[in-house]
């Protein structure tokens, strides 16, 4: 596995400044030649594109640590079932990744590399497909929006009440699609709760720019409406096992994990200490602020400090939530948990790292 993890990273170096041109290779050659995978996908193929990328360098990166490239692969088959995605589908998108990164690879390309690339796609797709072969759940779960609120200019939060139960842990992720409004566009969120006897979810979400499906979901979305779920994801979750004191450091609605995770504690923690770092850039955008000081007052355990970085006359702190988790500590016998905008969770890990807090307490998920 080790000289094959070499080739790929090798090759991949070749095209890496190309991403953009690489995916749009790919997805031009796999549509001209099965101009049926077309409906598969959405109109806007932008963050498509993206995320194709993201996912290949992700594998890339994790083969030489075979259990997370194992479990990574295999929530990327369950996840890719919402797409309706068959079998002999596989084929076609390993062909058209070659063909694309040959393209743009040059006279460096070489046979061995072009061998590695066909020996890790079928590694990559054999595990997908016994990912979505062993899940016994649905593609993806209708659900009813049944209240939506406003909480500032570009931020809303919402409730959706699953037709049928969702198996989910605090601090996980769900892909959400808003068919009435954008249909194919997936997008993933983590719901703000902890799992519920009544099955709903609760959403943050801040419309970025002209998103089509975070725009959507804030300024369109409505009581009534469906919104399909896929499978959860990600590994942003509580270890019971620890008995390590806790920091959560959220960024705008990054909140919503920490949020759930939060709501997982106060239902068994009786003996850990819980520090939640809450950052924005104005007073506005901490959006659920008065929600977090109820739980700070209920429980004595918990304590919250939250931060602007672009408001003047905010009583709090001031400054970007990286730079006020360090005015505060020591951390190095913490468990950290991060969540937030990718500049955000970057600039954290960074101001943690120089804290000398370990890596291996920190959690954070890196699908934004």
């Amino acid at each position: 596995m080790g000289n094959l993890a070499r080739l790929l990273k090798e090759s991949w170096t070749l095209v890496e400044d190309q991403q953009d041109k690489v995916a749009g290779y790919f997805y031009a050659r796999m549509f001209l030649s099965h101009p049926d995978l077309r409906d598969l996908f959405p109109v806007q193929m932008d963050v498509q594109r993206a995320r194709l990328l993201n996912a290949i360098v992700t594998a890339v990166q994790t083969l030489e640590d075979p259990e997370v490239f194992d479990e990574y692969l295999k929530a990327l088959g369950r996840d890719h079932r919402k797409f309706h995605v068959s079998p002999e589908h596989y084929d076609v998108v390993g062909g058209a990744l070659i063909e694309a990164m040959r393209a743009f690879a040059g006279e460096q390309w070489s046979i061995e590399y072009d061998q590695a690339w066909a020996d890790a796609y079928g590694v990559i797709a054999a595990k997908m497909l016994a990912g979505a072969d062993a899940d016994t759940n649905p593609p993806y779960w209708h659900a009813e929006v049944i209240a939506h609120e406003r909480r500032s200019t570009d931020i809303a939060t919402f409730t959706v009440a699953p037709m049928q139960p969702i198996d989910y842990r605090a601090g996980q992720y769900l892909s959400v699609e808003v068919p009435k409004y954008q249909p194919r566009m997936w997008r993933t969120y983590s719901p703000a709760n902890a799992p519920r006897k009544d099955n709903t979810l609760d959403f943050h979400v801040r419309a970025i720019g002209a998103g089509w499906v975070s725009s959507a979901l804030v300024r369109r979305l409505k009581p009534g409406d469906m919104v399909r779920l896929a499978a959860p994801m990600g590994s942003m979750t509580l270890d019971r096992r620890s008995t390590r004191d806790v920091v959560f450091v959220a960024g705008g609605t990054g909140l919503a994990p920490i949020k759930a995770l939060v709501e997982e504690l106060t239902r068994y923690n009786r003996t850990r200490w819980v520090h939640v770092f809450f950052g924005a850039r104005n007073r506005d955008d901490l959006y659920d602020l008065a929600e977090l000081n109820k739980l700070a007052a209920r429980y004595p355990w918990l304590s919250l400090v939250p931060a602007c970085s672009e408001d003047e006359t905010f009583p709090g702190e001031q400054g970007l939530i990286s730079e006020v988790v360090a005015r505060y500590g020591p951390w190095s016998e913490h468990d950290f948990f991060v969540s937030g905008s990718g500049t955000m969770v970057k600039a954290t890990l960074r101001t943690l790292a120089e804290l000398q807090v370990p890596s291996m307490r920190i959690r954070y998920d890196t699908f934004n």
